[in-house]
């Protein structure tokens, strides 16, 4: 994995290949972090290693749990939680899980748990989740910011109850108190007060692991989420193939008028990046699902599209990068919380297509791109590695591209450009 710049390879034939995807990022984490709060040991079968997920494993063996390597050439974890005690140093990285996730589990901590994380981490909004466990009982130490950097000080125990909060800056302050809710004295009800909350799907798949551990939520009144206090029993899951990561690659299919196959797709998934089913076909692709694969085709060229990504916002680079070689204008809406993601993505995707020729406005949730012809350049990703993988897709029909700091696309694709380049490399 390149750490530097990336000259991207561009192709002149079709694209034919089987893609096969490590497991899924927001699965692996929500399993991890499960497991560590459950009553026994349990096994993640085929995890992605990342370095989010790497980061959540740090983290969670910091606060006492263990993780371990085991299974065929150890791809599995083995989970085994312990009492949660000592103090500890997080390093967060720029994982929304772990700066997310990991504060509602020190809160049962007992000791110092100190966040933080890399230098965009620190503006990323965390005030309502603080706000939040303060108000179920934990003491948090932020210095009036906010943010990161901050303390968790636990005691071992959390009252827990009912709290309001304002989650419309990021479905993962639900999503934290939901997992560690349960081990709450009085469980967690949260109740979501403002603008509808962004990545639904992403709740839906926290409630459905939760579940899966035995947890006992209720969902059936809209914007608010219990859950009762309990044990979690032991995990054996087998983690999904990581859906989001798999648009770059099937983009790629439509890109070259090509094919692109991705064993193993969920019949069912919780996963957002399962909207790219709709959103390639949408744009002229010809999408098919059986229980084995998933089969992407191109064959007359890109459409423009008119698409809401509110509830699958980290497709939302891949899709503009799709639109800027499209023959049609496309508008991209629902999506202004991406400003607060790894990147301010929506400035970042405006100042990036502008620059290789596109004609581009940032507008007040998202963007509208009209095609023009493009040409090669610097595509400077901001330290973000959803942007890594939409320069990829413009470099395979525009030479000349050079992909800044490749090496970010570690954060959950460690072995993006070796698989992307295996990928062209079959065509024929």
């Amino acid at each position: 994995m390149p750490s530097a710049d990336w000259p991207v390879p561009a192709v002149g034939v079709p694209v034919d290949a089987t893609v096969r995807l490590p497991g899924s990022k927001s699965l692996t984490n929500r399993y991890l972090v499960l497991s560590a709060l459950a009553s026994g040991p349990s096994r993640l079968r085929l995890p992605l290693r990342s370095r989010d997920t790497l980061l959540m494993a740090d983290a969670l063996r910091s606060l006492g749990a263990t993780v371990e390597d085991c299974g065929d050439d150890d791809a599995d974890w083995y989970v085994t939680p312990a009492a949660l005690t000592g103090n500890a140093d997080v390093d967060c990285g720029l994982a929304g899980t772990v700066m997310r996730f990991l504060p509602a589990v020190a809160a049962l901590n007992r000791g110092t748990v100190r966040l933080d994380g890399d230098e965009h981490a620190r503006v990323r909004p965390m005030g309502e989740l603080i706000a939040a466990l303060r108000t179920l009982g934990a003491t948090v130490e932020d210095g009036g910011r906010g943010a990161l950097p901050f303390a968790v000080v636990g005691t071992g125990r959390m009252p827990g109850g009912s709290v309001v909060m304002d989650a419309s800056a990021s479905s993962q302050y639900v999503s934290a108190l939901l997992l560690a809710g349960a081990r709450y004295d009085k469980g967690v009800t949260v109740h979501h007060a403002g603008t509808p909350i962004p990545s639904q799907p992403h709740v839906e798949m926290t409630i459905e692991v939760l579940r899966d551990a035995g947890a006992v939520v209720d969902d059936t009144e809209p914007d608010t989420w219990s859950i009762e206090p309990s044990e979690l029993t032991p995990l054996d899951v087998m983690v999904e193939p990581d859906l989001s990561n798999a648009g770059p690659f099937l983009a790629a299919a439509l890109v070259t008028d090509g094919r692109v196959c991705v064993p193993d797709w969920p019949q069912h998934t919780t996963q957002a990046g399962d909207a790219m089913r709709d959103i390639l076909d949408a744009m002229g692709a010809d999408v098919r699902l059986t229980r084995e694969e998933l089969t992407v085709s191109g064959d007359d060229g890109i459409s423009g599209l008119d698409v809401d990504l509110h509830d699958a916002s980290e497709l939302t680079p891949v899709v503009a990068a799709l639109a800027a070689l499209a023959d049609s204008p496309s508008v991209i809406r629902g999506v202004a919380h991406i400003r607060g993601h790894e990147s301010d993505r929506l400035a970042g995707l405006c100042a990036e297509l502008s620059a290789l020729g596109a004609a581009v406005t940032e507008t007040e949730d998202g963007l509208a791109i009209r095609p023009a012809p493009l040409h090669g350049g610097t595509w400077h990703t901001y330290a973000d590695h959803r942007m890594v993988m939409a320069g990829a897709v413009l470099g395979l029909a525009v030479e000349g591209i050079v992909v800044e700091d490749a090496g970010s696309v570690a954060k959950t694709l460690p072995q993006f450009t070796e698989m992307w380049e295996q990928m062209i490399g079959t065509t024929g």
